[in-house]
């Protein structure tokens, strides 16, 4: 029996949905954003990222609920989606105005960083059509129970956008439960789309009331402090067993306060450069911890969405095992195999995680 029960997969059109806002990334490949004179483009957004990657690395029936000005930009983020192979039937199209006074559709600068120099990514997201869904929009109810859905998936990022947009994450979560659909919400934390509706305040008092329609909780050390509130000392220690314990306490007092959580699950980072850092994460569930193989000095190509790698590689393992060790190493070995290649999306293959999460070195194939 999987750790995380879920809905009979026979019964359901999706094994997993996403709601959150996708965005064009324009990346500058080896330049800075402010000397680039091309841009390479990608798709991505904190919570799709989750479903592409149950798509395409672990064969997952997946689809994401957003919402696109209906132009050519538009299109070609829909273009990107297709290519990753996620179902586009959920998708709102808003009429375009020819300018984008009443919704358009976001831009993510972002550049990878290297060594001393750290990634940056400068987003341009105001008033898009994603962040101005408001509850009823979505037939959530068409979705959960007429469709069907295994496992839903959405988060703090989404529910930065707007007012309207934390409402409908409340909404879709709801629904969810009531059609007994788990529910995971990764914390992912971003100070600079609070900074001017209330910062951690604002970010606290939003996330507080969410995470009581939740089931997953997912995040990592600023984040269940910005977001939560909860304080966890010693970060700044190198990582080992002194700060492996405390996130383990830290947890500890998560489900103590939140209490109908079923599984909570961080990331352990250590940033010693923009290419290498140390990489690991621990996972609660069933009132058991488990903990991932440590990677000191991962070597990394592109860190942008290997938490959300991390997150699709464990609700893959939660919904598939029994065993809570397996679970979060295939959390842990998505999320290094993702940021070896460029863009927000992982583009590893379920053979790859496999070997990884069971010891296999980056030893030549052929």
């Amino acid at each position: 029996m999987p750790l995380i029960e879920t809905r009979a997969a026979e019964r359901c059109r999706f094994d997993q949905i996403s709601l959150g806002e996708v965005m064009l990334r324009l990346d500058p490949g080896d330049f800075r954003i402010r000397t680039a004179r091309s841009f390479r483009v990608w798709e991505g957004g904190g919570e799709y990222n989750v479903a592409r990657g149950l798509r395409r690395c672990f064969g997952l029936r997946t689809s994401v609920v957003t919402a696109f000005a209906d132009n050519d930009i538009g299109r070609l983020a829909e273009d990107c989606i297709l290519q990753g192979g996620v179902d586009t039937s959920l998708i709102r199209w808003v009429p375009f105005d020819g300018v984008g006074r009443a919704a358009r559709n976001g831009l993510n600068f972002t550049e990878r960083g290297f060594g001393a120099r750290g990634a940056r990514g400068v987003s341009d997201r105001g008033h898009t059509a994603a962040s101005q869904l408001r509850p009823g929009d979505i037939g959530w109810e068409h979705i959960f129970g007429t469709l069907g859905v295994r496992w839903f998936h959405t988060g703090g990022i989404y529910a930065s956008l707007s007012p309207s947009a934390a409402e409908v994450v409340a909404e879709a979560a709801q629904a969810a439960r009531r059609h007994g659909t788990v529910v995971s919400y990764d914390l992912n934390y971003r100070p600079s789309l609070w900074k001017s509706i209330g910062g951690q305040a604002r970010a606290r008092e939003v996330n507080r009331a969410l995470v009581e329609h939740v089931d997953v909780l997912l995040g990592n050390e600023e984040d269940f402090t910005a977001c939560l509130g909860f304080e966890v000392p010693d970060t700044a220690a190198d990582y080992g067993s002194l700060s492996a314990a405390n996130f383990r306490r830290m947890i500890t007092e998560v489900t103590r306060q939140l209490p109908h959580l079923k599984a909570v699950a961080t990331t352990l980072r250590a940033v010693r450069s923009a290419t290498v850092n140390d990489w690991g994460a621990v996972t609660w569930a069933g009132g058991q911890f488990a903990e991932a193989t440590h990677r000191p000095g991962l070597e990394i190509f592109d860190r942008v969405g290997g938490g959300d790698s991390f997150a699709s590689g464990l609700i893959y393992g939660l919904m598939s095992f029994d065993d809570l060790g397996m679970a979060v190493e295939y959390g842990a070995a998505h999320g290094a195999l993702a940021m070896t290649t460029p863009g927000d999306t992982s583009m590893a293959s379920l053979a790859e995680v496999d070997a990884l999460a069971r010891g296999a070195s980056a030893r030549v194939q052929r």
